[in-house]
Order: C-alpha cells, then sequence, then structure tokens
C-alpha cells in the first residue's frame, strides 16, 4: 500500500508565505509549488493571508478590467409589432372582442396562427387561439394586445 504525502508540507507552507509577501498570485504561487491554484487559495486563507487591498482599491480594479456594457436594444420587429398594438404608428389598431371561431389544437396550429393558449394544459377544453398573427408573431392582434403591456410609467404618460 502506497503511503501518500501531505499536500501542506513545512517547506511548501515557507515557500507560499514567501510567494506570498514577494506579491506572486496565486496561478503562480501553484505553478512553483505544484499545487493547484484553488489550494493555494485555501491555504491562504486558513492561513489568514490577505493581500490588503482596500474596497475602494478593488472597485477601481474591477472598473478598470471590466469592459462598458452597450445598451440593451429592442430587436426591430418587436418594437414594429409594440409600436403598431399601441398606435405609435399610424397603423389602426383593432381594438373589438377577440373572434373564438378559429381555435384548434396544437396539431392543427400553423405558422401564421395565434399561439394564445385557451384553458387549462391537460384540460378536454384546451385548445389555442388560432386566428391569423401578423407576420413574425406569436398572437393575434387581440391577444398582442393582452401579452405586450408597456410599463406603467408608458400607461400614464399616454393616458
Amino acid at each position: 500500500m502506497p503511503v501518500l504525502s501531505p499536500t501542506w508540507t513545512d517547506e511548501r507552507i515557507e515557500l507560499l508565505k514567501q510567494h506570498f509577501e514577494a506579491g506572486l498570485s496565486c496561478r503562480e504561487i501553484a505553478a512553483d509549488i505544484g499545487v493547484s491554484r484553488n489550494a493555494v487559495i485555501g491555504k491562504l486563507s486558513r492561513l489568514n493571508l490577505t493581500r490588503g487591498r482596500t474596497v475602494d482599491d478593488r472597485k477601481v480594479h474591477d472598473r478598470g478590467l471590466a469592459p462598458a456594457r452597450a445598451p440593451r436594444t429592442v430587436p426591430r420587429l418587436q418594437y414594429e409589432m409594440l409600436a403598431t398594438i399601441y398606435g405609435e404608428t399610424g397603423v389602426p389598431m383593432v381594438a373589438g372582442p377577440i373572434d373564438d371561431a378559429n381555435r384548434c389544437s396544437l396539431l392543427e396550429l400553423a405558422e401564421n396562427h395565434c399561439r394564445w393558449p385557451i384553458s387549462t394544459p391537460g384540460a378536454d377544453d384546451f385548445c389555442f387561439c388560432g386566428n391569423s398573427a401578423p407576420d413574425g408573431q406569436s398572437y393575434c392582434t387581440g391577444h398582442s394586445r393582452l401579452a405586450y403591456r408597456p410599463n406603467s410609467r408608458a400607461r400614464v404618460m399616454r393616458g
């Protein structure tokens, strides 16, 4: 039966402390000692050895490395759909009741049909709206008004 040597011998711990004091990174220390980077981090933590960086130093350092985030954009098709639904373009909006004559099952659902679920999945009367949906949209105009609501600030501003 082979005898396993301990990972952290007195020599390795002394090397760890020397390299740490010299300012080497955990990766560099691990490569020199012959252990994993996580082993070095764990041992430093157990020995209560820290670099002594202040919170302000960390913030400045972290900000310098992080790339600036690009603002999130709304896809063009979604923007056009929402603009059509809420009347922000010159396209008239249909405000009448939602027709329920075209209801269909999942197998009958086609690409240009409204996918709004009616009832509870698994129930005997479960189906989909089935009305005509504009190109590239999941729902008919009536169900789009229900699915895509503007945030409350936009609603208050619109009246």
